[in-house]
C-alpha cells in the first residue's frame, strides 16, 4: 500500500486517483474547486467516464480515496505526488506550464522528507528539469521528479487504466524507479511491460504515440476525400490495407477529423517544440493542416448538394468529440456549427451527454433538444457528428417522415450504403459512393 496524492482532479487526475485506490493505496486528490471537492465527497462524479462512477463509489465507502483543496495537507500525508494539472495551448501551440510549475514551486516549500514528484500532465520535452528547477528553489529534502505520462482513452479510461498496454517511467533516480514500480506493480501483472527510461524520452513517449496516431487517421481521411474523387471505396481499402500487419486495422477509420482533449493540443506542442529546437516538424505539421479542414468537410458537402445554406435547418446529431464522453473540446461539430451560423443556417442539435457542456459554450446561438428525433422536424437534411451507440440504429421510418426531405449527411459513416439506398435516402459519408435514390426538384 502506497500513499498517494493527486493534484487536480481532471479528466486524467480523477482517473488515476479513483484507479491507484481501487488497487488498495490510500489515496487524496487536491483541487482548488471547493465547490468541487464538495461534490465529490459526497460522492458525485464531476466528469462524464463510463465504469467511472461505479470504482469511484466503492473506493469512497471503502476510505481509500478522499479530496481536500488542502495541498500542505496532501503533500504531508503522500509519499508520492502525482501532478495532473491542465497544459492547455497557447495561441502559438505551446504547452502553457504555469500550473505545473506553480505547484512545484510550492512543493519546494511545503516537502519535510523525501518524496517522487510524478508529471502525468502531458507536457513537453525538458518539463521534468524545469519541475525540479521549481522546487530546488525551495526544498530542503530530497526528492526525485519523474516522468509518468498517461495512455488514456476517453470513454475507456478507467479499463486502460486497470489494464494498460505499457506503463512508461521516465527517471534517473533508482529510489524512485523501486517506488514506482511498487505502485504499478498490480497493473503490470499479466505481462503489460513496465518500460523504464530517461525523462526527457519519456516525455516525447507520449507526443510521438499521440502524433502517430493522428497521422495515420488524417492519412485515412485524404484517402477517404480522394475515394471520393475516383469512385473507390474506403471501407474496402480501409479492410485491404488493415490486413496488413504493419499496419493493423485500428484508427483506419476515416471521418471529420479528430478532436479531443490531447490529440489537437499534443501535436500542436510537438510541432512548437520542434521549431523551438530548430526542428521542423513537416509532416506532423500537415496533419494539423488537413485536420483542420477535415472537420467542416460536411459543410461542404452541404453547399455542394444545397447551394446556398442561408435559411436552410439542419438536425445535428452528436457534439461530443467521440462517443462515450461529454468533452466537446476541438469536437467536430462545433466548426461544423460555427461554419452553418455563418452560412445563415439554423441548427437543432441532440447529444447524450455533451450539451450542457454545448450550451455553456455557444447558449442559445443554436437549438437543443432532449430527444433525438425532436431535432428532425423542419430540418432539411440530418448530419451526423459522433458515432454514438444509440444512432447507430435509429427508426429510419421516423427520420424519413420528420425530415423536410430523406437526406443524410453522415461525417462517422455509421450507416451501410446498401440498405440506405434500399431505405430511399439520399445518403452521403465519407470516402464512399453516395446514395441518390431522391431526387431533389
Amino acid at each position: 500500500m502506497k500513499k498517494v496524492a493527486v493534484v487536480g482532479t481532471g479528466y486524467v487526475g480523477l482517473v488515476t486517483g479513483t484507479c491507484f485506490a481501487e488497487t488498495g493505496n490510500q489515496v487524496v486528490c487536491v483541487d482548488i474547486d471547493e465547490g468541487k471537492v464538495e461534490k465529490m465527497r459526497r460522492g458525485e462524479v464531476p466528469i462524464y467516464e463510463p465504469h467511472l462512477d461505479v470504482v469511484f463509489d466503492r473506493n469512497i465507502k471503502a476510505k481509500r480515496i478522499s479530496f481536500t483543496t488542502n495541498l500542505k495537507e496532501a503533500i504531508d500525508f503522500a509519499d508520492i505526488v502525482f501532478l495532473a494539472l491542465p497544459t492547455p495551448p497557447g495561441e502559438d501551440g505551446s504547452a502553457d506550464l504555469s500550473a505545473v510549475l506553480n505547484v512545484a514551486g510550492q512543493l519546494g516549500r511545503m516537502m519535510s522528507e523525501y518524496k517522487v514528484i510524478v508529471d502525468k500532465s502531458t507536457v513537453p520535452v525538458g518539463t521534468a528539469e524545469k519541475v525540479e528547477a521549481a522546487i530546488k528553489q525551495h526544498a530542503t529534502v530530497e526528492f526525485a521528479v519523474v516522468s509518468n505520462p498517461e495512455f488514456l482513452r476517453e470513454g475507456f479510461a478507467v479499463d486502460d487504466f486497470l489494464n494498460p498496454d505499457r506503463v512508461v517511467i521516465g527517471t534517473s533516480d533508482p529510489r524512485a524507479v523501486k517506488i514506482m514500480t511498487e505502485l504499478y506493480q498490480p497493473f503490470i501483472g499479466d505481462g503489460h511491460p513496465l518500460i523504464v527510461m530517461d525523462e526527457k524520452s519519456a516525455e516525447l513517449t507520449k507526443y510521438a504515440a499521440n502524433s502517430f496516431l493522428a497521422t495515420k487517421i488524417t492519412f485515412m481521411n485524404e484517402i477517404a476525400n480522394f475515394c471520393e474523387r475516383v469512385g473507390a471505396d474506403v471501407d474496402k481499402v480501409r479492410k485491404g490495407i488493415g490486413s496488413d500487419s504493419r499496419i493493423g486495422h485500428k484508427f483506419l477509420y476515416p471521418g471529420i477529423g479528430f478532436g479531443g482533449s490531447c490529440f489537437p493540443k499534443d501535436v500542436s506542442a510537438l510541432v512548437k517544440s520542434g521549431l523551438e529546437a530548430d526542428y521542423n516538424f513537416e509532416i506532423i505539421q500537415s496533419v494539423l493542416n488537413v485536420n483542420e479542414k477535415q472537420k467542416i468537410v460536411l459543410v461542404d458537402k452541404l453547399k455542394n448538394y444545397f447551394g446556398d445554406l442561408n435559411g436552410l435547418q439542419f438536425a445535428l446529431w452528436g457534439l461530443a468529440f467521440k462517443p462515450d464522453t461529454d468533452d466537446i473540446r476541438e469536437a467536430s461539430a462545433l466548426y461544423i456549427i460555427e461554419a452553418l451560423i455563418e452560412a445563415g443556417a439554423k441548427v437543432i442539435a441532440y447529444d447524450p451527454e455533451a450539451m450542457l457542456n454545448v450550451k455553456s459554450s455557444l447558449g442559445n446561438r443554436i437549438e437543443f433538444v432532449d430527444d433525438q428525433y425532436d431535432a428532425l422536424t423542419n430540418s432539411d437534411a440530418l448530419l451526423i457528428a459522433t458515432e454514438w451507440a444509440a444512432f447507430r440504429a435509429p427508426d429510419f421510418d421516423r427520420i424519413k417522415d420528420s425530415l423536410n426531405a430523406p437526406i443524410i449527411f453522415d461525417g462517422r459513416n455509421i450507416y451501410d450504403l446498401e440498405d440506405m439506398k434500399n431505405r430511399g435516402f439520399y445518403y452521403n459519408s465519407i470516402g464512399r459512393k453516395t446514395i441518390f435514390p431522391y431526387v431533389k426538384n
